[in-house]
């Protein structure tokens, strides 16, 4: 068992240093494409012409092998984490900007004809308006942006990258220890899943109202007709 924490000394980081620099190169692509997503959805919500496009761009970035995008940067930021994370960063813009949009387009018409008679300002409305009640939807693009980015993560290990889970499946090869595989491709999944539960919490802390699918199954649940109550 020992074998599975063990990582090889060419590595240079333990088995916890490797999974702290994991989430490093997997997690800040996915704020910062969240930072880039939400005025890039505000954006497309006012003017409806633009989604289209802009869709079809992120589309077309989540099609670029990622070795391709290594091969344009590694000259201009050579074999470091921003060469992995700018792709990743590029990749999640695919699954949050449309879940944005979607939330912001699911704001009830008459809120936002009140927010407008309060006087609210574009960017308030956005922010403390739309951006609330759009949060379930924002979050579950974000689950989706981050357990991906986890897994892309591992990606790194082309370009020789010694921070990601990924170099470990390289090592199995070249010191004929499967365990090493094991330990990438196990720990990589636990991350996910850690992450994902993380992300499903603070959703529920930040939208107390919306209730539970155990609560809405009862809810949708036809009531049984007085007629089958007499039988």
């Amino acid at each position: 068992m020992s074998e599975f924490f063990h990582m090889p000394s060419d590595l240079q980081h333990s088995y916890l240093g490797l999974v702290g620099w994991h989430l490093e190169e997997a997690l800040i692509p996915v704020l910062a494409g969240l930072l880039l997503a939400l005025p890039i959805g505000q954006l497309c919500v006012r003017f409806r012409w633009l989604y289209p496009p802009v869709l079809g761009i992120t589309t077309v970035l989540y099609a670029v092998p990622s070795l391709a995008f290594f091969v344009v940067l590694i000259d201009y930021t050579g074999q470091s984490q921003t060469t992995v994370m700018i792709p990743l960063t590029l990749y999640s813009l695919v699954v949050l900007v449309p879940a944005i949009v979607d939330g912001v387009r699911s704001v009830p018409e008459e809120t936002h004809a009140a927010a407008v008679a309060m006087g609210f300002g574009p960017i308030r409305r956005y922010l403390q308006v739309q951006l609330p009640i759009a949060v379930p939807a924002i979050f579950a693009g974000l689950r989706v942006a981050t357990v991906s980015s986890i897994s892309l993560a591992s990606i790194g290990t082309l370009i020789g990258n010694q921070g990601a889970l990924g170099n470990l499946l390289a090592d199995a090869m070249f010191y004929h220890r499967p365990i090493l595989a094991v330990s990438s491709v196990v720990t990589t999944a636990v991350l996910a899943i850690a992450a994902d539960a993380v992300l499903v919490l603070c959703r529920k802390l930040l939208t107390p109202w919306v209730p539970s699918p155990r609560a809405q199954a009862r809810t949708a649940e036809p009531a049984t007709p007085a007629l089958e109550d007499a039988r």
